[in-house]
């Protein structure tokens, strides 16, 4: 074994071999010996493993082309388009909302060019980035003022800031979540500078409690909406007119967290327990909080909107340089929120609305086509099943829309293993496992993407 280690050529003298040399000049000196430092030392315990393993020929044309592969794999983008066939339609790990082709429009004309970002056309002076989006919000929501930064947490962290930094934050125990990553409302209304009061108990509060804990300390009353999980049974919670007009009449700020947060109503469509952002500023709330990448379909940001003079506060404050949203992401709200005016139609001109909305036969039909697809590469164990899909992100833990999904088993492979297999595919796929199959949800597939998810499987197959 050991004379066989010694055979191992050194980097050095590897990298005068004529076709290895011209790698470098190909590509770069520092990548080449990246490449080939991986390459002896997975050769190193190989060898270790089994010493009769021969060696490749090190000036051959071959093993020039596995450097070549090893230089290109780390070239690739870490970030890259993915199939999502797991039937959450708002998935966090899989990017969340996927934009409209005006979004995408918007930001790929913005970033080719200068843009008046902050610069008044009209007068010629310094202009503000709000400006662009903020008569959108106003006109969709009702509010007197608007701002947007990068997102809900910065929202609810600036909001906290500006408003509460050294004085109370009155709260529901029942509403002081835990977002995803391990971010907790209390955490981050400690880091705003404000002191949390806890109010009432984990399933019932009510006004008294809210009035109860106000003092000359008090800032803001702040509610939570609990988009990501559900308490039933013995519960209560006080109106928002009434917490409005308690907020009023004890001159404090009444704020919301909506988290996800929609501009229409979503009952048609069985997605009734997520509230209207104009209606609960109609309610008196003075100011909220809510994403630009959940079920409003646009791009990543934290849009807060309501009372004139806080909003103000907000954008004066030294935070909002730190969190203010980046030109591509504003281009693609802008784009989103004029979708929601005539003569557009969000329910079909949204992504994450129509995925919402359409109908369990068109997306049954999906299924069957696919199903027939995949039949027709030969595979045996494939079928059809109602299927339940979730908007995710979220939003609507315990509101499901009926769905239809392609169970799908090898001869050859666990369920784990033909996963393991979609995800190597470009791009790749992402599904789900029950009772061992792959079941590909078809709600969260678009048309065109059965052919891409059919190649994917032929891949497979012919491997």
């Amino acid at each position: 074994m050991a004379q066989t280690l010694k055979n191992l050529p050194q980097i050095q003298s590897l990298l005068t071999m004529p076709a290895i040399a011209a790698l470098v000049a190909q590509y770069s000196h520092a990548e080449i010996v990246e490449a080939l430092r991986k390459i002896i030392q997975d050769l190193r315990s190989t060898l270790l493993a089994d010493a009769t393993v021969p060696l490749p020929d090190f000036d051959s044309a071959e093993f020039a082309a596995q450097i070549a592969v090893a230089v290109e794999a780390r070239r690739a983008p870490s970030l890259v388009p993915v199939i999502n066939a797991t039937g959450i339609i708002i998935h966090t790990n899989l990017a969340r909302a996927r934009l409209a082709p005006q979004a995408l429009q918007a930001i790929t004309t913005t970033a080719q060019s200068p843009s008046n970002l902050e610069l008044d056309l009209a007068t010629g002076k310094r202009g503000s980035r709000h400006s662009h989006v903020e008569k959108l919000i106003c006109d969709l929501t009702g509010a007197e003022a608007a701002v947007v930064v990068n997102n809900c947490a910065a929202a609810v962290l600036l909001s906290l800031m500006a408003t509460a930094a050294g004085r109370n934050v009155v709260a529901s125990r029942g509403e002081l979540i835990e977002i995803g990553g391990s971010f907790r409302l209390p955490d981050v209304i400690a880091q705003s500078g404000a002191t949390l009061r806890e109010v009432g108990a984990t399933n019932k509060t009510r006004v008294g409690d809210y009035a109860d804990a106000i003092d000359g300390d008090t800032a803001v009353l702040l509610k939570s909406h609990t988009s990501n999980f559900k308490i039933i049974g013995f519960t209560s919670a006080p109106d928002r007119r009434d917490l409005a007009k308690l907020a009023r009449d004890r001159d404090v700020i009444l704020m919301e967290d909506l988290g996800s947060g929609v501009l229409i109503d979503l009952a048609p469509y069985g997605l009734g327990d997520e509230p209207v952002v104009a209606d609960i500023l109609k309610s008196g709330v003075d100011l909220v909080m809510f994403s630009g990448d959940k079920l409003l379909g646009g791009p990543q940001a934290g849009i807060i909107a309501g009372r004139r003079d806080i909003v103000a506060s907000l954008k004066a404050h030294p935070l909002m340089r730190a969190v203010r949203i980046d030109k591509l992401s504003l281009a693609a709200l802008e784009a989103t929120l004029r979708l929601y005016r005539p003569p557009f139609d969000p329910i079909t001109d949204v992504p994450v609305l129509a995925m919402v909305a359409q109908s369990a036969d068109v997306v049954e039909r999906r299924a069957y086509a696919l199903a027939h697809a995949l039949k027709e590469l030969g595979m045996q164990n494939v079928s059809v099943a109602q299927s339940i899909s979730y908007v995710g992100a979220g939003s609507l833990p315990q509101q499901d829309l009926m769905s239809f999904a392609v169970a799908v088993q090898s001869p050859d492979l666990t369920a784990e293993a033909l996963m393991a297999q979609l995800r190597k595919s470009t791009p790749p796929v992402i599904a789900r496992i029950e009772r061992e199959h792959v079941m590909l949800d078809v709600r969260t597939v678009s048309d065109w993407d059965v052919a891409i998810l059919t190649a994917a499987f032929k891949r497979i197959l012919t491997q």
